[in-house]
């Protein structure tokens, strides 16, 4: 029997007619055996997410003030959706066992955790599945990192003997019970493991988006939805911004080859886009699958003469910034400089005394720094190999007077990485798109 891992997101399962929408979507294909839940998402623009009023409880309650003020607004959305779907549940002793957890030592990720875990809770009770709780078969070690082949094969013991099965997502817990939450959109990472432990034919990703757009829709106006999409690609994406899926939840699919399916809950007679290692046979492959971005960004430039000749001046450069634990995003040699990409945030606290450090090691004889710099990413596996694309892209910044500050390509000819000024990153979104958008 086929098996599909179905998760939702917060949108999905933001109010009880939501929860219709999913049941529907459930419903409508019987391999959707194992769904993965997340917390109520924003019904409106201006509405909050449950996990958000958990972390302004949790805040209040470490503090020693007063957050009962929240837990109410966590407990009228929870018992909207009870009522709403005419469901019989303990919320009122859940919450009692919360409110006891944050009036003595609240734990954070325990706190943050129970969004999940009641709207899974309430979702099993509504499709009449079981409810598998993941602080017994996601695992965590002391320190909060996640344990990948003991929660394989608890998730797998856990999960065998079941028909159907809601399993929340986000957290789990180490051996000595303590919840250990994973980083904000965890629950894509949830539905992974899952999808990874059963050997699912298909891992669905339930959002608010019809699929990965080539380009940001808040920058370019009606940018084409990407049908297929490989696994390196889509990390790609979705490390340089494009938030539709968290970066971690590719790997445990993707070393066993299961394909990925982000769909609509809204639309759910969209085709989404679908991530996977190989095409399927007849479909055609864009060479240039979209162009995505960061801002924030500054570039430290190192020149000497005679640098390539010079044994472990780079690896200098790179301890000095480890030593310091400042991470970067790229590091481009030449004959004579070498150019570290640092998140400007990430740089500001440790400018001055890494400049003295700098000089003081490597005598350099130019050190320099630009600001307020965006990168920009102009991704595909084939791009490099079938088209002329990165030459157009770049002839195009060009022609519009564009500055560049650095070029980058790298081995594997994925992406042309590119650095614009912040404030023409939009611009330069958008002449890239028009160059590469049908490519």
């Amino acid at each position: 029997m086929n098996t599909t891992v179905a998760k939702f997101g917060g949108t999905s399962l933001a109010d009880a007619n939501q929860f219709r929408k999913v049941r529907a979507i459930i419903e409508e294909d019987p391999a959707r055996r194992i769904v993965v839940a997340s917390a109520p998402g924003k019904r409106f623009s201006e509405d909050e997410k449950v996990t958000d009023l958990l972390l302004q409880c949790y805040e209040a309650a470490s503090r020693g003030g007063a957050f009962l003020d929240a837990l109410d607004r966590v407990r009228r959305r929870f018992q909207d959706i009870i009522d709403g779907l005419q469901l019989s549940f303990p919320l009122d002793g859940e919450l009692a066992a919360l409110r006891a957890h944050l009036e003595s030592a609240p734990q954070r990720d325990y706190v943050l955790s129970r969004g999940e875990y009641l709207n899974s809770r309430l979702l099993a009770e509504y499709l009449g599945f079981t409810f598998v709780d993941p602080e017994w078969c996601v695992c965590f070690d002391a320190d909060g990192k996640l344990d990948a082949a003991m929660t394989r094969r608890t998730l797998c013991a856990a999960l065998r003997p079941l028909k159907n099965a809601v399993v929340a997502g986000f957290y789990g817990a180490d051996m000595s019970g303590r919840i250990h939450t994973f980083t904000r959109g965890g629950s894509d990472v949830t539905g992974s493991l899952v999808a990874a432990a059963v050997n699912a034919d298909l891992y669905e990703n339930w959002t608010d988006v019809s699929g990965l757009m080539a380009a940001d829709p808040r920058i370019v106006e009606g940018p084409r939805t990407v049908k297929y999409v490989s696994y390196r690609e889509l990390r790609t994406l979705s490390y340089m911004g494009a938030s539709i899926l968290h970066t971690d939840a590719v790997l445990p699919v993707a070393d066993m080859g299961i394909p990925i399916n982000i769909r609509n809950t809204d639309r759910p007679g969209d085709p989404g886009t679908t991530i996977v290692r190989k095409l399927p046979k007849g479909e055609t492959k864009y060479p240039i699958i979209g162009v995505a971005g960061r801002t924030g960004m500054s570039v430290i430039q190192v020149e000497k003469v005679m640098v390539s000749d010079e044994s472990g001046f780079t690896a200098v450069m790179l301890e000095i910034l480890k030593n310091r634990q400042i991470p970067f995003e790229q590091c481009l040699t030449g004959i004579d400089t070498v150019t570290l990409v640092i998140k400007s945030d990430v740089l500001a606290p440790f400018k001055q005394e890494l400049f003295t450090e700098i000089r003081a090691k490597l005598n350099p004889d130019y050190l320099g720094l630009t600001e307020h710099l965006s990168m920009i990413a102009v991704i595909g596996e084939k791009g490099t190999d079938s088209c002329d694309a990165n030459v157009r892209v770049l002839q195009a910044l060009a022609d519009m007077g564009m500055p560049i500050s650095t070029v980058n390509q790298g081995a594997g000819k994925l992406n042309l990485l590119i650095g614009v000024p912040e404030d023409r990153y939009e611009e330069a979104i958008r002449t890239i798109y028009a160059t590469i958008g049908e490519a």
